[in-house]
This record gives structure tokens, sequence and C-alpha cells, in this order.
């Protein structure tokens, strides 16, 4: 999930991609094959895009389409199914299943058949998120559990900021959830986005009116643009989950990475969801540039904390984006191809500039006001701990 730009930033004229396509509002999979699922919307990806070349055209298909992986090694076959355990992945509000790749590559080292879906009007344009629903990205990821269910004995679900959330929904609706693994879970988001509705009586007459940030969407595996919908739909999905919470109790093994400096997602309330998940081998490990999060409140042999302050790689902190993603990812990594800098579109085109043409010269970090004033700022896209994450991640798994 991106953070919103600020209001009145949506200088840039809308083009194209600003469109709704009509194929990718609503979830398509219906009662698909999980391969035919996968095939169905690599073809409406090749159909909608409107950035495809013949140099980039798998690429870009390849990272936006969900996919599944089969374990490797020696994996634990089921007792009346294929497989033992099995893990569905969820990812982010304006992201892509890509963004999932490098968990689904560590569930599938560690015996876990994978399956990760495409929320619906993702992965193809940011118009696309004018009109969907959040209840259409829930319908995605019951489907998923569904299919993943009918091939193994034990299922997990795993999820980032928004696929987080869409994550902890499901499990408060499914006894065949036996754990979650949660990156930056976005349970709580801006108190602007209850409002974001509110665009709709003139929208009609001033198109741009249904943006928060009109952006040169350079990413092809995440928007850059923000509509107001998408807003208003993730504040809906908070509220139905802080609604649900009180009608069913999770006592799931839970595992949750964090920051505390992440802007998008309100960290003390994922804290607070820990602190209500009793199960005894839950985790939370926690990014922060503060030693004194030991009194946070949460039972210190649950909780890891990893001090996200790198001076020789120029790092002020994690940020809600750099969880999942390790340093080497050919994208988003220390010498990725792309630099996040939308923070500084249109007001400061200079630092924009600078940000995204000299990455190795600028500061990285979340965009907290405190990071921002240190420097010219690039959004954090990787986790230096990345190894260390996964380290966590199979001690926890042992327990399970």
């Amino acid at each position: 999930m991106n953070t919103p730009p600020k209001p009145g930033r949506a200088t840039q004229q809308l083009e194209a991609r600003h469109h709704v396509s009509g194929l990718n509002s609503r979830f398509n999979g219906d009662q698909l094959e999980f391969a035919d699922y996968v095939l169905l919307n690599r073809k409406m990806i090749a159909e909608v895009r409107p950035d495809l070349t013949s140099v980039n055209q798998e690429k870009i298909i390849e990272g936006n389409a969900p996919f599944e992986l089969k374990p490797t090694g020696n994996y634990s076959k089921g007792r009346a199914k294929p497989y033992q355990r099995g893990v569905l992945l969820t990812h982010g509000l304006t992201d892509s299943p890509y963004f999932m790749r490098p968990l689904g590559h560590f569930f599938q080292d560690n015996g876990f058949r994978v399956m990760a879906v495409l929320l619906p009007g993702h992965g193809t344009q940011p118009g696309d998120l004018l009109d969907v629903r959040w209840q259409e990205w829930a319908k995605s990821v019951a489907y998923g559990a569904d299919k993943l269910a009918a091939e193994v004995d034990e299922l997990y679900l795993a999820g980032f900021s928004a696929g987080g959330v869409l994550s902890v929904y499901q499990a408060l609706r499914d006894k065949r959830v036996r754990g979650l693994f949660l990156f930056s879970p976005a349970f709580k988001i801006s108190p602007k986005a209850a409002w974001a509705h509110l665009h709709r009586p003139f929208s009609w007459l001033f198109p741009a009116a249904k943006w928060v940030g009109i952006m040169p969407d350079r990413d092809i595996y995440k928007y850059e643009s923000f509509p107001k919908n998408a807003a208003s739909q993730m504040h809906a999905l908070t509220q139905e989950i802080n609604e649900q919470e009180v009608l069913h109790k999770l006592n799931l093994p839970v595992f949750t990475a964090a920051s505390t400096d992440d802007t998008t997602a309100d960290t003390i309330a994922t804290l607070n969801f820990m602190i209500r998940i009793p199960h005894p081998s839950s985790k939370l490990v926690l990014y922060t540039t503060d030693e004194g999060q030991h009194a946070l409140g949460f039972p210190e042999e649950k909780l890891e904390l990893v001090n996200s302050v790198m001076p020789e790689q120029r790092i002020l902190s994690a940020s809600h984006t750099s969880i999942m993603l390790p340093p080497d990812d050919e994208h988003y990594g220390a010498a990725g191809g792309y630099s996040n800098c939308t923070h500084y579109y249109p007001d400061e085109m200079e630092k924009y500039s600078a940000c995204i043409n000299h990455p190795d010269q600028v500061l990285q970090g979340e965009i907290t006001p405190q990071n921002l004033a240190a420097g010219t700022l690039r959004r954090l896209m990787f986790n230096p701990y990345f190894a260390g994450l996964k380290r966590s991640m199979q001690q926890f798994i042992e327990k399970l």
C-alpha cells in the first residue's frame, strides 16, 4: 500500500490509465481451477496494460499476475491431500503479487504449497481502482483459501498491508486457517480516508476530483496514482475488521513484522492487535530507531527488536514498504532500477529529479517529517535484514 499523496497535488492531466478498463473491478475467479485463474488474469493484464512493449511485456505480466509454487525438496505430504502445509499470499493496496514473490520462494523452500492472488483493481491500470469494492478483494482471498485448502491439511494466510488485513478478515470467518503471517498490516490508516467518498456528487463534472494524487506511474509493479475510492474502501475494510474482532476472537499463532516509523499504517494498532492474540507461539518482529521500545507492553519473549538505522547505507529507518523485499531485488533492491520518490511530486521537482536520477546519493527510509528534514530522501523499498527475517520466520514455523 502506498502512502496517499497530499490533497491538492492532483495537478497532472488524466490519461487513459486513469480510467476504468471495465475488465478488472470484480473478482473473476468464480469456479475456475487456480491454474486457469492465473491464465485468465495474465490474459487480462496483457489486454489492459497501456505500457506493454515487446521488451517488457513478459516481465510486467509475470510480476503482476497471480502465481503458484509447489514445495521443493523433502516436503511433508498430507494425510489425505497432496501437501501438509499451504500458504495463501495476498499483496497490498495499489501493489501486485510481485511483492509476494520472495516470501513465496521462502515458503516453497520450507515445504509449503504456495498460491498468490491478484486483488481486483490491481495489476492493470490505476483507474481500475475507481469503482472496486473491498468485498471483491475479500472474495479473491476466500477463493484462494478454498483452492488451497483442497490441496493441504494445514492452511496458512500471509499478507502485506491491506493483504494482511484481508488475511485476518478471512481467518475470522474460516476455521480452516491454522496461522497468519502479517507484514506491515494496515489495521488503521489515516482518519481522512473516511471522507474520501465525498467527491462523488461533483466528480462527474471534475474527474480529477476522484484522485488524491495523479502521478507519473513509473513503476511497473505498483500504482503511483492514488484514487480516493481506494482510500475509502480501505477505511471500510478496517472498520469491518474492528467489528468482526469484537464478535470473533482469534487464537491462532500469528507472525507479524512491522516498522515503528510506518507512515501508512498505524503501528500502535498493529501492536494492540498482537496483544489481543493469546497464542503462546505468536511473534512480533519490530523494526525501530528507538531502543526504548521495550516498554511497549508486549511480552518480551514474543518480541524481537531490530535496529533499522544503517548509516553506512544511508538508511535512516525502516518503512511501510521495506519489510518484505530483499536487498538484491532487481527492481526495488539496493541496486534496483526503481526509486520511490512520489512524495516530492509535483511540488518539489528538483528533489524529485535528484531522488530518481541519483538514488545512490540520497538518503533512504520512511517518509517521516524527521527523515525528510534530513535531506533528499527516497522511500526505502527493501529490507537490509531480510535474511534475519527469514530466520525468524523459520523459527516460528518450527513451533507450529
